[in-house]
């Protein structure tokens, strides 16, 4: 007997929006709460009831008490974090559990678990998936980490020990560098995850960023949905995801489903989550980091699975068994996901909110949107610079890309500068239509890119008065022959 009836979606923006539809589909009453930032959002029109949290609008998403408190008094039955924000903070999943309020998503052991980035590569490394080389506690100084570099050789990696999304991280070539990159990563962690415990790692020059989607129910039952390509990322936040991921080695992928499906398994995990690997040239493949929640680039592994996420992890959370196994799982054609951010190429990409004048979507077979902008939106200063994300499927990886191509050239969105064109820089580009792409793409291709304000609603202009042009001659025309 089904137990959720009424979701509380704590988040904003198109995760918001997405989970409001998953609801929808499931006769689940959705609610949403806005910061005074928020109120003109797209996703508060759609939701069936929506409440203020007043305050700083950044705290406002990141105060699980009164969130909770306010699920209660709504007299929610759950609560879906989404991504960002709350979505992997353990103190909040075992705050709804203490208030009988269902928390959709795995439990807050395994969310602690894998937030900790030493503990969960040791956790993962026990149950026989692959690790990088690396330090198995925190670094205490250092002087310490300049040691263990030296035995492993560098290059490596300084990471935050409680942060992810590229937060905390240096990479470091040479032991004179050691110190401030350090001295960095630690201030940077500290000013993002409130804490400056950071470790170290080898560093693989330019693998592929592979990541498997798992799903798992509180019977043992888990499955993969297959992998995506992450590959593709500036200062290792993911600009383009793929899937599944074009040239990769079969017997590699097949391991890849093999040792995440044993070691989801073996550790008891629920919930939807997913394991994200590097793999090297020589098709070697490393545990680098798994994510409690929902991904950002879920809609790639929806298409090409038929699979609705969002309610996937609704059902599990309500206490459902999977209804399918493995071999009833099968996947079709390629998916692309374009990250649309309100930012400025010319300033180095630097978010820039403002107001929308001008917005005309994509559209047409093979082509979703999931985005909050609408012409006259105010995007605001506080939040992540990602206002949508544009995903194109075909049955080919030269289908596909095509139609991003096509997908891409109707996107229009004036009024603030958008990184649409860097994307149709990359999907014109002859390394991404080969699928020759690794995490250093941007290294090799960035500066090659003509990154000027899109010039397609210009063009667009320009072929209006042309036509208007005709009209008047065509009138002219007339109107001397009548007389």
């Amino acid at each position: 007997m089904q137990k959720i009836k009424k979701i509380l979606i704590a988040n904003r923006g198109e995760i918001a929006l997405r989970i409001i539809r998953a609801c929808k589909e499931l006769n689940i009453t959705s609610v949403c709460l806005f910061s005074e930032v928020d109120v003109n959002g797209a996703w508060l029109k759609k939701a069936d009831e929506a409440y203020p949290i007043l305050g700083n609008p950044i705290e406002a998403y990141l105060d699980y008490e009164r969130i909770v408190t306010l699920a209660k008094k709504a007299e929610c039955d759950a609560v879906h974090p989404g991504y960002g924000f709350l979505s992997e903070n353990a103190d909040f999943a075992q705050a709804c559990t203490n208030a009988n309020i269902i928390f959709i998503g795995p439990s807050a052991e395994h969310i602690a678990l894998f937030g900790d980035k030493i503990a969960s590569k040791n956790a993962m490394k026990d149950v026989g998936v692959p690790v990088l080389p690396g330090t198995d506690e925190p670094l205490a100084t250092y002087q310490e980490g300049e040691s263990f570099a030296k035995e492993i050789g560098y290059p490596i990696i300084i990471k935050a020990a409680f942060g992810g999304g590229g937060r905390g991280m240096r990479i470091v070539h040479d032991a004179k560098d050691f110190k401030k990159s350090f001295d960095d990563a630690q201030s940077e962690s500290r000013k993002f995850f409130g804490r400056d415990e950071v470790f170290i790692e080898r560093y693989l020059q330019n693998p592929r960023h592979i990541e498997i989607q798992v799903i798992a129910d509180s019977y043992g039952n888990v499955v993969h949905l297959g992998e995506r390509d992450c590959s593709i990322q500036r200062r290792h936040q993911k600009v383009v995801e793929i899937a599944p991921a074009p040239n990769l080695n079969d017997d590699v992928r097949q391991e890849l489903f093999r040792v995440s499906i044993d070691a989801m398994k073996q550790l008891g995990y629920e919930s939807v989550g997913t394991i994200e690997y590097l793999v090297d040239t020589q098709d070697n493949f490393y545990f680098m980091e798994m994510n409690t929640r929902i991904q950002v680039e879920h809609p790639v592994t929806e298409i090409i699975s038929g699979f609705d996420l969002i309610q996937r992890m609704i059902e599990i959370a309500d206490g459902d068994k999977l209804q399918y196994k493995q071999d009833d799982i099968h996947f079709h054609g390629y998916a692309i996901e374009f990250r649309i951010n309100a930012e400025d190429a010319s300033r180095d990409f630097a978010p820039h909110p403002g107001t929308i004048t001008e917005y005309l979507s994509p559209g047409g077979p093979g082509v979703r949107l999931d985005a909050i902008a609408y012409k006259g939106y105010e995007i605001p200063t506080y939040y992540d610079s990602m206002i949508g994300k544009l995903i194109v499927y075909a049955k080919s990886w030269e289908g596909v890309v095509k139609k991003a191509q096509r997908a891409l050239s109707e996107y229009i969105i004036e009024g603030i500068p958008t990184n649409i064109t860097l994307h149709q820089q990359i999907a014109k580009d002859e390394d991404f239509k080969n699928a020759r792409f690794d995490t250093g793409y941007f290294d090799k291709n960035l500066a090659t890119f003509n990154l000027e304000a899109n010039n397609q609603r210009r063009k667009e202009e320009e072929k209006i008065k042309h036509l208007e042009d005709i009209i008047a001659s065509i009138k002219e025309h007339n109107l001397n022959i009548r007389h």
